[in-house]
């Protein structure tokens, strides 16, 4: 295994998530397809209640064994590196086997309260079925996840990125030839069941692949000698400082679950009530919120997600080494790169919301207007990920944490009473109220860490607001050149005209913002050269391999 660079370890594993999260999306069309109006609610029940489990038994230790194995690799403490990771890992199985037993005898209950007593779309039998088919994943997952962070912590970026893409391979491969069988021969509740494990069996394959690279790294590690002053650290320490780095990992991982959480128990019982949908279109709402439209979603956020493996260790290494310098340029390349990319390709995807829904789930009346407007949460998301990483990664711990409760508390206040004031307009739609309450609730911790690292760590924005500002301009020329063009190719049409349609949208909207930002000189300033030099260097060195 060879150590990646900081762009190169954030480009391999944006493009292995990238990939990852492109066949969870690709998936979506023929299982959506499948399993039907009532599977994919029901599915969207298990999904988020699962990612909720998970995030507690994870505890955030994967993100915190990569920033203390950072540390004392940087220092040169390698048994104390070592024992931090079995000390992880004893940790993390303990309370993934407690998130498993919860989850699995707690179903019933947590299927009553989601329902709240509303008639008409799936049974709380139905609930509880696949909420404990989905719990026996939460094991498997939460050691994958251990193993990652150690490697990431040593600023092996590939090999941890190439597990991604095997485990959501496999675990594809399951959901759509299970749910198919499944539907054939026994029913929807059973073909949702199949598809929930495909996360089990996706997570024992990339345990087998991990498993393999880590003897490699083992053997490495008995060569090198132990320091005298590291043998002074005791386990206690050790766990300690484990869980002071772990709790803003799980406050912003849990915090973010609970966001799904709060519209899961709140969205459905106020757009029935005050927005006048039916029970089978409130759950369509929270489906595509919660669930369908935040697959999409990911093709966005999966840049945010490759950036924080790298941002972490090598952030963490620079500032435990003093390197201020460095950690203000990377703290802003960080920053600069996440918005270049994410900018243009959410204000695309809102404007081409209805061509994409139709390619992915067919011809909609909910689905392009709910996820024209929930994509934006796409944007706000990958820069509130990033900065809380970086909070982390520069020991801004209690900041952080303050600044997610802020956000969590203004989700959960705002929810209901926003769509309850949206109800009461002729031209915003109820359910927008909960996407607005989402992106609130990102904007504030955003302010208060960017505020916090100004003041705290002396870290200047300055070169990130010029360069977003091009970046801004850049994204409304391509919008308005958008917007022109579809006077002249309409938007409508079947799933083939939409794919022709996006295609030609995505080409023309893409060239003039990289030819824009090129002249501009924002991706020189970001990459060190322009964006042509870039392409072209890749292309040379391919053909000379």
């Amino acid at each position: 295994m060879k150590k990646d660079t900081f762009i190169k370890g954030a480009m391999i594993s944006t493009l292995c998530i990238v990939m990852s999260k492109i066949l969870g999306i690709i998936y979506v069309i023929p299982f959506h397809a499948i399993i039907g109006p009532s599977g994919r609610a029901l599915y969207g029940y298990a999904y988020n209640m699962y990612m909720l489990f998970l995030n507690f038994s994870t505890v955030g230790i994967p993100l915190a064994i990569s920033k203390l194995v950072s540390e004392y690799h940087a220092l040169g403490y390698e048994d104390a590196k070592k024992r931090t990771y079995r000390l992880a890992i004893r940790i993390t199985f303990w309370m993934a086997l407690l998130s498993t037993l919860v989850l699995f005898f707690g179903a019933p209950f947590i299927a009553k309260t989601i329902l709240g007593g509303v008639q008409g779309g799936n049974t709380q039998e139905d609930i509880t079925f696949v909420l404990r088919i989905s719990s026996s994943a939460i094991l498997f997952v939460t050691m994958l996840s251990g193993m990652r962070g150690y490697l990431q912590g040593h600023k092996y970026i590939t090999p941890p990125s190439i597990s991604q893409v095997i485990e959501q391979l496999v675990r594809v491969i399951v959901i759509i030839v299970g749910s198919f069988f499944a539907m054939k021969f026994f029913g929807t509740k059973e073909a949702v069941g199949i598809a929930v494990f495909g996360a089990t069996v996706g997570a024992i394959a990339a345990l087998f692949y991990l498993e393999k690279k880590m003897k490699e790294e083992r053997k490495k590690e008995e060569q090198v000698e132990i320091k005298e002053e590291e043998r002074k650290i005791a386990n206690k320490t050790l766990v300690k400082q484990l869980l002071l780095y772990t709790i803003p990992f799980v406050v912003v991982s849990i915090a973010v679950s609970l966001y799904n959480t709060i519209d899961m128990l709140s969205i459905v019982r106020p757009l029935v009530q005050y927005g006048k949908f039916s029970a089978q279109d409130a759950e369509t709402i929270l489906s595509i919120i919660s669930t369908w439209g935040a697959k999409l979603n990911v093709i966005v956020t999966s840049i945010a997600a490759g950036m924080v493996v790298s941002v972490l260790p090598n952030i963490t290494s620079d500032y435990t080494k003093k390197k201020m310098k460095s950690v203000d340029h990377k703290i802003n390349q960080t920053l600069q790169i996440t918005l270049y990319f994410v900018l243009p390709m959410v204000v695309g995807l809102s404007f081409l919301a209805e061509p994409v829904w139709t390619i992915f789930y067919g011809k909609s009346s909910l689905g392009p207007k709910v996820f024209s407007y929930s994509i934006l949460t796409a944007l706000f998301y990958s820069l509130f990920l990033n900065i809380h990483t970086i909070m982390q990664s520069v020991d801004r711990h209690k900041t952080a944490n303050l600044s997610i409760a802020v956000g969590l508390l203004t989700k959960l206040c705002l929810t209901v009473p926003l769509i309850i004031l949206f109800s009461k307009t002729n031209w915003i739609p109820a359910f927008y109220g909960s996407i607005t309450a989402t992106i609130l609730a990102y904007i504030l911790p955003i302010t208060i860490s960017l505020i916090d690292l100004k003041k705290q760590r002396n870290i200047s924005f300055k070169d990130t607001f010029q360069k977003g500002s091009f970046i801004f301009l850049s994204t409304l020329v391509m919008f308005l050149l958008l917007l022109l063009l579809k006077t002249f190719i309409p938007i409508k049409g079947g799933r083939i005209y939409a794919c022709l349609v996006t295609v030609i949208y995505t080409t023309i909207g893409m060239v003039a913002y990289f030819f824009l930002t090129t002249k501009c000189k924002v991706f020189e300033g970001i990459f060190g050269c322009n964006f042509f030099q870039f392409v072209q260097a890749k292309w040379k060195r391919g053909k000379s391999k």
